[in-house]
């Protein structure tokens, strides 16, 4: 297939001069004759050219001040622009080739020269052309497959997550309520400027999603012991409580296998600290006050009372209210102080959260996650 010829404005204010270089031209270009800056300026309007052949000594807009607009342009600064003139001296040629000029073509013309000079720079902007499309086409590419890599992680993460959730018909919501919970309590942190350092040097995006992966250690806890109808032995809470730990190794585990790992940072933390508490009574390290990770005592407020507001195998939903009095009680002891008063201003929040979720069938729940 025959290639498209490229558009070449020749700008002269001397009719032979167009005459001439449109005759030398037309048979390899589509060539414009134009007879000032002005008109030069009219054609843009309608056409871009490959390349411009302006001269410099025009009446009214001379060549100087009409490359000096085509710069500024944002359609039109990358268009190649070749001073021709009759002046042969260095610093008209320095000054032309400052504002932006490729070349300079010396009047009268010699054809082949001219030829030879415009098929050079005409096919240097082709393969500029071609080397932007490449870089956007590959850009493109790049993005598309990320945006892939993403959805496989999240359909992954879904899957996972409700492998752990839906073992208990009754918890349905749960990897919501807590995700909205603590997208509050940072949303808050960073209005209030609290704990700023630390929170800024978070991808948040990641963060929230992470915390999918809080309880994921569950997934080796016995069904006898996760949903046990009633309270749980000594012997047995012991078993429930190694779920933390078994959480953190595995999602340790597949960190070592990936350089891409900030997400899995994340989650990391907040299956092995969620559990930890203020006062260091916590498991599965005993952790006190700031040695447990931000994350891990945002995650204990979110989960806490998610626990308290929700239906369990061995107790009924508390309300709101009731929540929000233990969780209270719990400052500087279970809670770290700030967050429990953060949350405090937020427990309105909470309690709608709370409310929305229990009212979805679990079937729905499910759809909701999977949309998301």
């Amino acid at each position: 297939m025959k290639s498209e010829r490229q558009v070449v404005f020749l700008v002269d204010d001397n009719i032979t001069n167009l005459t001439a270089g449109k005759n030398m031209l037309k048979a390899a270009y589509d060539v414009f004759p134009l007879s000032s800056g002005g008109s030069l300026f009219a054609m843009l309007e309608k056409v871009t050219p490959d390349l411009i052949l302006l001269d410099i000594e025009m009446p009214g807009m001379d060549g100087y001040e009409a490359i000096k607009r085509l710069k500024a342009g944002e359609k039109t600064c990358d268009i190649p622009v070749i001073f021709l003139t009759a002046k042969n001296d260095p610093g008209s040629e320095l000054e032309g080739l400052s504002l932006g000029a490729i070349d300079y073509i010396f009047k009268p013309f010699s054809p082949p020269l001219l030829l030879k000079r415009l098929e050079n720079h005409l096919l240097a902007r082709r393969q500029q052309i071609a080397l932007k499309d490449y870089n956007d086409n590959l850009q493109q590419m790049v993005e598309k497959r990320t945006c892939q890599v993403v959805n496989l992680q999240n359909a992954i993460l879904n899957t996972v997550t409700e492998m752990v959730e839906f073992r208990d018909d009754v918890t349905g919501g749960h990897i919501e309520r807590t995700q909205n919970y603590l997208k509050l309590l940072v949303d808050k942190l960073l209005k209030e400027n609290i704990y700023r350092e630390e929170v800024f040097s978070w991808n948040l995006e990641f963060l929230i999603t992470s915390a999918q992966l809080h309880d994921v250690g569950k997934i080796a806890i016995s069904d006898t012991i996760l949903n046990k109808p009633g309270k749980l032995t000594p012997g047995e809470f012991e078993i429930m409580k190694r779920h933390a730990a078994i959480g953190e190794t595995a999602i340790d585990r597949i960190m070592k296998t990936t350089p891409e790992s900030d997400f899995l940072r994340h989650a990391k933390i907040f299956a092995g600290s969620h559990h930890e508490k203020w006062d260091g009574s916590g498991y599965p390290r005993g952790l006190k006050n700031y040695a447990i990770p931000l994350q891990g005592r945002l995650m204990a407020v979110a989960d806490v009372y998610d626990a308290l507001i929700s239906v369990r195998p061995y107790k009924q939903p508390l309300g709101p209210e009731e929540a929000e009095r233990i969780i209270a009680g719990e400052r500087g002891k279970h809670f770290d102080p700030v967050l429990v008063d953060l949350f405090r201003d937020l427990a309105p929040q909470f309690a709608r959260i709370a409310e929305y979720w229990n009212s979805q069938p679990r079937a729905e729940c499910a759809d909701l996650r999977q949309s998301a």
